[in-house]
C-alpha cells in the first residue's frame, strides 16, 4: 500500500536555541525512531538537553492538547528554556531517581501483578465452605460475582456438601491495602516491637551510671531522681534489684512527684514531674519526635518481627481458605517471578474443561505483565518483595517495564541513565529492551556514561567539553565510528580502550589487618563467612538481588554500629571482628538537602565563614549588622519578596505553576540593604554566584574557607557554584560533597562504605572518585563499595562476589580476592565482564 505523505514525514527533531541551565544556544538535530545515546561528563548539560529541554517541552505540547478539566488534574510542565523544538513526538520520561515507594508498596502492587492475581483467586480458586468443605473451581463462582451489587445472591454459592449459603470473597477482599489487610498488622506485613535487651543492654550498670538507655533521651533526665523517690535503688547494679525495684523501672505507672531542678545561675525551683518508665519513655518520645536523628536514635530500640499472624504475607489469614493448585494467595506471593510463569501452566492443567478460556485470558494477561520484567532481569523478585528494599536500578527497571508492556509506537522515551545499578550483564538485557522499543516504532534519547549502551546506540551526540560554565555544547556527534575517530571526544579513549582507568595503588589484601563477619540465615544468605582487608579498597559485586545489601547494609553495618553502641548484634550475625574500627560513615547518592535553601556554601559551611567575615566589615558594624543578617534563611537578610529562595512561584490556574525570578532581588535571595554591604569589593549574592574555582583566588587569603575551596576542587567539583541548590546535583555530586569535611584529617579505624558511588559519573569522573577513595585510604580509612562499575572494580584490593545470580539463585560468595582473581574464577559471572574489561585496557 503506498502511503502519500511519506515522503514528506520528518527524520529529525529539530532542537534551536536551547538555554537551559549551562546550555549555550544549542542547536541539534536529533534523529527519529533511533536510539540516541546523549553522554558528557558531569554537569556538562545532558540532562539539561534531555529533560529539561525535549521531555519538558514534549510533556507540555502534549498536555496543552488535552482539555482544560483534564489539566487541572495533572502535574504540568513548564515551558522550557528554548526557542524551538520541531518535529517533537509525545514523550514519556523515566528518570534516574525514581520516588521511593511507601511501606505499604511491593513488587505485586508496582508491577499490577498482583491486580491479576486477585482476580484469578477470586475467579478461578478452589473455595470452601465455612462447615470445611471444598468446593472444586467453578464458573458458578464468576457468575454470582457478577450478578448487580443490588442482587441479594450477588457472591452467594451453595455448598453441594452440606448446602449452607456462603459469601465468597471478591478481588477486593484480597487487597491487603483494603479489606484484605491482616488485622494484627494492618497489612504491613510486620510488627515493631520494642526491646528491653536495647534498653537495658548492660545489666551490671546501676541507674545512676546509665543502665537505662531510654533515660538518656531529651527532656527524660528527672528520671533517674524520680525512681529514686519510687523507692527504686540507683546506686546498685540493675541485675542486682529486686523483681520489684525492676517492675517499677520497666512497667511502673505514670505518677507524679515534686522534684528541685536546678539552674545555671545556681538558683533552684520546684517542679511537679511526671514519672515514665523505661518502655514509656521510648514510647512518648516517638510520638513526638519529628527531628530525623531523634528518630534514627529512637528506632535501636526497636525490633521489626514478622507478623505472627499473617507471617509477614501481609493478608487476612481467612483469604488463606481460597486456594490455587493447593496454594494460597501468600504462597503464591512468596514464589519468584520465574516460578510464577511456570505457575501459570500448572492453573490451566488443574481447571475443568469449561473454565480454560478464563483461565486463559486470566494467566495470559499475567504473563505480558511479567515477561517484560523478566527480560529486564528481575526475574528472582517475588511478588512480596517490599518495593522500599529495592534498589534504584531495580525500581528503574520495573518503571522500564511498565513502559515496555504498553507497546506503544511513535512516543519518544527520554530514559535518564537506565544503567543504574545495573550488573554488566542485566546492561546486555537493558540493550535488548531498549532496541525493542524502537523496533516498534518509537524513538529513544538515553543519557547515559555506560560504555556498552553508547556503544549499541544507533547515534550519539556528546555535550560538553567540561562541567558548569565550561560545559553547554556538543562537542562530539554520529555514530558509534564517527566517535571513536574523533579526537575531540571525552568518551573516545573509554570506548577504544586507550584511557588509563587504573588509578589506585594496589594494597596487598590484609596486610593491615582483616575485617571478619558470619552470617547465619538472612534473606538469600545462608552461614556465609565473609572478610574485607582494613585500610584498603574492598569491592562487593555480583548480580542484582545476589545479597550485596543484605550482607554490607543489613547485616555487617548493623552489627557494627549496635556493637559501637553497646547494643546486642542482630541474632543472624553469629560473629564479628571489626578489628579495631570504631566510627562508621555510610555515602550514598541520596541528594542534600530538601529544597533550594540548601546550598554547596550552606552544606560545607562556608556560607557561616563568609557571614562572619562580612559582619566583621566597618560599615556592618555601623549598621550593627551581626552574622545572621547576612543569611537568606533569617528574616534580617531575606529579600522580603520570595523570602530568601530567590524565586517566586505563581499560580495561573489552568495552566501550570511558573516559577519565575523574584523581582525585586533579582535573584539574589537577599533584603537590598544587606547587599550595600561589600567585602574586598563583592557583596555576598556575587560571592555566592562565583564558582568554586573563582572563590578559590578569591578567598586565597583566607585559611578558613581556602581548605575546604581546596578539597572541593580535589574530589572534582570545581565547576559547582557557591549558591548552588544541593537537592539538584547528581547522586555523584552529592556523594562527593558529603566527603568534604573527611579528606584532611586522619581517618585512622574509620569504616567508609559506598552504595554504588559510579551513580551518574562519566568514567573521567569515575577516575576523579577513585583518587578521592585513594586519598581516604592514604588516610589510613577502611573503604566499602557496593558497585557494578567495571572500573572501579578493577581497582579494588579485594573483592567479594556474590551471585551466581539473583535472589534464590544468590546468596553466596562465589569468587574472592584481587581482580584478577575474579577474572581466573570461572563460576563468576562479574569475573568474565572484568576480563574482557581489563583486556581491552591492556591490564
Amino acid at each position: 500500500m503506498t502511503i502519500r505523505h511519506k515522503n514528506y514525514i520528518p527524520d529529525n527533531i529539530e532542537v534551536r536555541g536551547a538555554n537551559a541551565n549551562n546550555l549555550k544556544n544549542l542547536d541539534i538535530d536529533i534523529p527519529l525512531n533511533s536510539f540516541v545515546a546523549i553522554t558528557g561528563v558531569s554537569g556538562s548539560g545532558k540532562s539539561s538537553l534531555a529533560m529539561d529541554t525535549i521531555y519538558s517541552e514534549g510533556a507540555r505540547k502534549y498536555l496543552n492538547a488535552l482539555s482544560t478539566y483534564t489539566r487541572r488534574r495533572i502535574t504540568q510542565m513548564g515551558r522550557s528554556n528554548v526557542k524551538e523544538i520541531k518535529n517533537l513526538p509525545s514523550t514519556i520520561a523515566l528518570r534516574q531517581r525514581p520516588v521511593v515507594p511507601g511501606v505499604r508498596s511491593t513488587v505485586g502492587t508496582m508491577t499490577e501483578s498482583l491486580n491479576i492475581l486477585r482476580l484469578m483467586f477470586s475467579r478461578l480458586a478452589s473455595v470452601k465452605c465455612p462447615n470445611g468443605h471444598r468446593l472444586d473451581p467453578t464458573l458458578k463462582i464468576s457468575q454470582v460475582m457478577d450478578l448487580p451489587s443490588s442482587d441479594d445472591n450477588m457472591g452467594v454459592l451453595t455448598c453441594p456438601v452440606c448446602h449452607v449459603h456462603f459469601m465468597t470473597f471478591g478481588a477486593e477482599d484480597f487487597a491487603f491495602n483494603s479489606t484484605g489487610a491482616c488485622p494484627t498488622c494492618q497489612g504491613t506485613g510486620f510488627l515493631k516491637t520494642i526491646e528491653l535487651d536495647k534498653i537495658i543492654p548492660d545489666k551490671s550498670l546501676t541507674i545512676a551510671e546509665g543502665a537505662v538507655r531510654s533515660w538518656r533521651l531529651p527532656g527524660r533526665s528527672l528520671q533517674i531522681e524520680l525512681v529514686e523517690q519510687l523507692g527504686v535503688r540507683i546506686n546498685v547494679p540493675f541485675e542486682s534489684l529486686t523483681d520489684k525495684e525492676k517492675d517499677i523501672v520497666i512497667k511502673g505507672k505514670g505518677v507524679k512527684r515534686e522534684v528541685i531542678v536546678p539552674t545555671s545561675t545556681g538558683k533552684s525551683f520546684k517542679l511537679n514531674a511526671l514519672y515514665e518508665n523505661a518502655i514509656d519513655s521510648v514510647k512518648h518520645s516517638l510520638k513526638s519526635a519529628k527531628n530525623e536523628n531523634t528518630l534514627n536514635r529512637l528506632g535501636r530500640f526497636y525490633s521489626t518481627q514478622e507478623c505472627p499472624n499473617c507471617l509477614g504475607s501481609r493478608f487476612d489469614p481467612k483469604l488463606f481458605n481460597n486456594e490455587l493448585v493447593g496454594k494460597n494467595i501468600a504462597e503464591v506471593c512468596q514464589l519468584s517471578i520465574d516460578q510464577l510463569q511456570n505457575f501459570c501452566s500448572e492453573i490451566l492443567n488443574w481447571l475443568p474443561e469449561n473454565m480454560q478460556k478464563l483461565g486463559k485470558n486470566l494467566t495470559n494477561e499475567l504473563l505480558e505483565l511479567l515477561q517484560p520484567i523478566d527480560d529486564l532481569g528481575l526475574n528472582y523478585l517475588t511478588l512480596t518483595r517490599a518495593g522500599n528494599t529495592l534498589s534504584t536500578g531495580e525500581l528503574q527497571r520495573i518503571q522500564l517495564a511498565r513502559t515496555i508492556r504498553n507497546q506503544m509506537t511513535g512516543v519518544l522515551y527520554v530514559l535518564d541513565e537506565p544503567s543504574v545499578g545495573l550488573h554488566p550483564a542485566n546492561v546486555t538485557g537493558l540493550i535488548k529492551i531498549l532496541r525493542e522499543l524502537v523496533k516498534l516504532g518509537n524513538s529513544l534519547i538515553v543519557v547515559d556514561h555506560d560504555t556498552s549502551i553508547i556503544a549499541a546506540a544507533d547515534y550519539v551526540i556528546e555535550i560538553g567539553p567540561s562541567s558548569g560554565a565550561s560545559g553547554g555544547r556538543v562537542i562530539s556527534k554520529g555514530t558509534v565510528d564517527d566517535i571513536m575517530k574523533d579526537q575531540d571526544s571525552v568518551i573516545e579513549p573509554y570506548l577504544t580502550g586507550k584511557a588509563k582507568i587504573i588509578q589506585h595503588n594496589h594494597i596487598e589484601p590484609f596486610s593491615k589487618g582483616t575485617i571478619d563477619v558470619e552470617i547465619s540465615d538472612r534473606f538469600n544468605i545462608h552461614n556465609m563467612q565473609a572478610k574485607f582487608s582494613k585500610e584498603s579498597l574492598n569491592v562487593v559485586s555480583g548480580m542484582s538481588g545476589s545479597g550485596k545489601t543484605t550482607l554490607v547494609f543489613d547485616s555487617f553495618i548493623n552489627a557494627l554500629e549496635d556493637k559501637t553502641n553497646g547494643d546486642p548484634m542482630p541474632s543472624f550475625v553469629k560473629k564479628l571482628d571489626a578489628n579495631g574500627i570504631k566510627n562508621i560513615l555510610t555515602v550514598d547518592s541520596t541528594p542534600i538537602g530538601k529544597n533550594v535553601r540548601s546550598t554547596v556554601a550552606t552544606y560545607t559551611k562556608i556560607l557561616d565563614k563568609v557571614r562572619k567575615l562580612f559582619a566583621a566589615t566597618d560599615s556592618a558594624k555601623t549598621k550593627k549588622y551581626t552574622a545572621s543578617y547576612f543569611s537568606y534563611n533569617n528574616k534580617e537578610g531575606a529579600c522580603p519578596n520570595c523570602g530568601g529562595t530567590g524565586v517566586i512561584t505563581l499560580d495561573i490556574q489552568y495552566l501550570p505553576d511558573m516559577v519565575e525570578t523574584c523581582p525585586v532581588c533579582n535573584g539574589n535571595r537577599y533584603n537590598p540593604d544587606i547587599l550595600t554591604i561589600t567585602w574586598h569589593g563583592k557583596n555576598i549574592a556575587e560571592i555566592l554566584n562565583m564558582s568554586i574555582t573563582e572563590a578559590a583566588k578569591f578567598f586565597e587569603d583566607e585559611s578558613s574557607i581556602e581548605g575546604t575551596i581546596d578539597t572541593l576542587n580535589e574530589i572534582g567539583l570545581s565547576y559547582l557554584e557557591l549558591g548552588e541548590s544541593t537537592p539538584t546535583l547528581s547522586g555523584g555530586e552529592a556523594q562527593r560533597l558529603k566527603l568534604v569535611t573527611y579528606m584532611k584529617r586522619s581517618q585512622k579505624n574509620q569504616l567508609f562504605v559506598f552504595d554504588e558511588p559510579s551513580v551518574g559519573l562519566h568514567p573521567k569522573d569515575v577516575s576523579i572518585l577513585i583518587n578521592v577513595l585513594n586519598k581516604l585510604i592514604n588516610n589510613h580509612a577502611t573503604v566499602i563499595v557496593i558497585e557494578h562499575d567495571l572500573d572501579i572494580i578493577a581497582n579494588a584490593d579485594y573483592i567479594n562476589d556474590l551471585g551466581p545470580e539473583g535472589g534464590i539463585n544468590g546468596g553466596k560468595i562465589i569468587a574472592s580476592g584481587t581482580p584478577k582473581d575474579i577474572c581466573s574464577s570461572s563460576d563468576s559471572i562479574t569475573g568474565k565482564y572484568l576480563q574482557e574489561h581489563m583486556k581491552l585496557f591492556n591490564i
